[in-house]
């Protein structure tokens, strides 16, 4: 295997980062609900406490700015940073409750770059957004996983040959 080496990279990565989330209500389509919400961005800072505050309205379309979540890698889940950094589209994952009340806003608690991590909330009752990952947060991402991910070569294991091996019967 061959060892890449950072060099000049001494430096002090924090392991999380704050983090707000722009929910967008505009009209639906669906004939039972008046208005939809959906994820459109994810914005590195902002405020420390929780809030929820309209940043635009035009016509029909009203966005919000969630604030007060933060984002926070994990060793154990570099492969998951990283494939999600190699796709074709890297995404910043948004889990939110799904309410039963479509007048109210999904709220988004979680923000996320695995694939893993978000996948067990698929199969549950949480609403996922995926959205494109700012560059400040690919930037922060790539240098974490070159700092922490040693990308190990998969094999295949060996089967054994049962029938070479010696039969001892038991006495």
């Amino acid at each position: 295997m061959q060892t890449l080496e950072l060099n000049d990279f001494e430096q002090e990565l924090p392991e999380t980062m704050p983090i707000s989330v722009v929910m967008e209500k505009r009209p639906s389509t669906h004939e039972w609900a008046d208005f939809s919400y959906q994820a459109v961005g994810v914005v590195c800072g902002g405020e420390g406490t929780e809030s929820i505050r309209k940043i635009r309205e035009e016509k029909d379309l009203e966005q919000f700015l969630v604030s007060g979540l933060s984002l926070t890698l994990y060793e154990d889940e570099c492969e998951s940073y990283y494939h999600n950094l190699m796709s074709p589209k890297p995404g910043c994952f948004i889990v939110a409750d799904n309410n039963d009340d479509n007048a109210q806003m999904p709220v988004p608690y979680l923000v996320s770059l695995s694939f893993d991590e978000v996948h067990s909330y698929l199969e549950g009752d949480e609403q996922v957004y995926a959205v494109d990952i700012p560059p400040e947060l690919y930037k922060w991402t790539e240098a974490y996983i070159l700092t922490h991910y040693i990308a190990i070569k998969k094999t295949k294991r060996k089967l054994k040959d049962w029938k070479q091996q010696d039969q001892n019967p038991r006495g």
